[in-house]
């Protein structure tokens, strides 16, 4: 079993986040589902959102309310 991804406030989450976006490097918010658990993330790279849709179950998320966290994705240019 996949240990849940841990969760932070939405507002601090978004300000951690912000700072790691430049060039070369993104950032995709994510979040658990409120109700079927499942790990979400957002299609927009550099954008959070305060609410999402469940891609398993349709129910709806307030993230802000819930908490969200991100992963960043680094690209390499090549030499």
């Amino acid at each position: 079993m996949v240990p849940a991804m841990e969760l932070h406030p939405f507002d601090e989450v978004v300000a951690e986040a912000g700072e790691r976006i430049r060039p070369g490097v993104v950032v995709h918010q994510q979040f658990s589902c409120a109700s079927c658990g499942s790990k979400q993330s957002m299609y927009e790279p550099n954008k959070f959102y305060t609410g999402g849709r469940c891609e398993e179950c349709g129910a709806e998320t307030d993230i802000q309310a819930d908490g969200c966290n991100y992963m960043v994705i680094v690209t390499r240019q090549r030499r």
